[in-house]
């Protein structure tokens, strides 16, 4: 019943060949070791050195699962969309979406991502492990059904509620998103359906520009089932902290989900290149442990993470380590070296008390 971690060395070779996300390659411009994508192998590779260095890795029950099957992915995803993906990545790679560039073979690392999540989803509600951890690579939240994009190539979140859904059908999910950016792809998935919350806190305007608002609620039956907290640039721990507290914890409680699963990104820490945060790695672990006593208290304590964003390859592994730290139990620490500096760093109390008083009004407008 320890804490599942669930990865595999292969996924850390996704590649999205010579891509950039912010600025063109060549001329002037030096080609980056990862081909110009940001979202490199390096920040889960080196987090997974990190636990195995200090040693948490060895109070963590190991795993790899193969690939999500097809019929799995279909649940989720229509066949033109798998067949034309599978089409390409035989062949050279390419990009058939917004900013989710692979290289050849990348159908198959997508599949293996979203069999990670799925597997770890899977042993927390048949009670093989207590709650898990997944280091999926790509990443996933914001694919949508029939489209890529955002470095997001499968949607491996829905994909894994899916196949739990299959056997159980009555399953109740909260996906709660803290990646600094909108988790638009697992929202539209969902968007209808009254049988998965979706919450998502991320910065406001980040990426996508055009989704994320607080007046998203879901449509049809879905209505009131989806949840939005944009948060301003600039938001810190206490930020973070009081958004939990103020409206994401009571709207989970309020939902009262058989399972709830984090979409963990680190890109609101504070040194982050695609962001505009000052989350800590502290922030991270009280967000986790919070978290953690919820579903302990409301759905005998499944819970799953599954690794999404963070950009940063110095800080991402620390943020990472102090998060398994929380779930796992674990009195085994990684001291953020970074500590002193960022929380020198952190929103003085006039900024504070203008991003509390966000937080308040938009808690009203939800109806919390």
């Amino acid at each position: 019943m320890r804490t599942g971690f669930y990865h595999d060395e292969r996924t850390m070779w996704h590649a999205g060949g010579d891509y950039a996300f912010t600025v063109p390659l060549g001329g002037l411009v030096q080609p980056l070791a990862a081909g110009g994508l940001p979202e490199s192998p390096e920040t889960k590779r080196r987090l997974k050195n990190l636990m195995e260095v200090t040693g948490l890795m060895s109070d963590l029950h190991v795993c790899s699962a193969p690939e999500a099957t097809h019929a799995q992915l279909r649940r989720v995803h229509p066949e033109s969309y798998l067949s034309n993906f599978k089409a390409l990545s035989d062949d050279h790679g390419g990009e058939i979406g917004h900013h989710a560039p692979f290289a050849k073979g990348g159908y198959e690392l997508a599949a293996l991502s979203a069999g990670l999540t799925t597997a770890a989803v899977e042993s927390v509600l048949d009670g093989t492990h207590e709650n898990a951890y997944a280091l999926s690579r790509p990443p996933g939240h914001h694919c949508r059904a029939d489209a890529p994009m955002g470095f997001c190539l499968m949607a491996n979140i829905a994909i894994a509620i899916e196949a739990a859904k299959a056997t159980r059908p009555d399953l109740r999910v909260a996906v709660l998103d803290w990646d600094v950016h909108h988790g638009n792809g697992t929202e539209s998935i969902f968007y209808d359906r009254a049988d998965v919350f979706t919450l998502s806190m991320h910065q406001e305007g980040n990426y996508p520009l055009d989704t994320g608002a607080l007046a998203d609620r879901g449509t049809g039956a879905g209505e009131g089932y989806n949840l939005n907290l944009p948060l301003p640039a600039g938001a810190g721990h206490t930020t973070y902290q009081h958004s939990l507290d103020r409206v994401i914890i009571p709207a989970i409680r309020a939902f009262n989900p058989d399972l709830i699963i984090v979409a963990c990104g680190f890109d609101a820490g504070a040194v982050d290149p695609l962001a505009r945060m000052l989350a800590t790695a502290d922030t991270f672990r009280q967000m986790t442990l919070k978290i953690k006593a919820l579903a302990e208290d409301i759905c005998d304590g499944n819970l799953v993470l599954s690794h999404e964003g963070g950009y940063s390859e110095v800080y991402v592994p620390f943020c990472g380590h102090a998060t398994i730290e929380a779930l796992s139990g674990s009195s085994i620490t990684a001291p953020d070296p970074m500590k002193r500096a960022l929380d020198a760093r952190q929103p003085g109390p006039r900024f504070d008390a203008f991003l509390r008083n966000e937080i308040d009004h938009m808690a009203e407008q939800l109806g919390l």
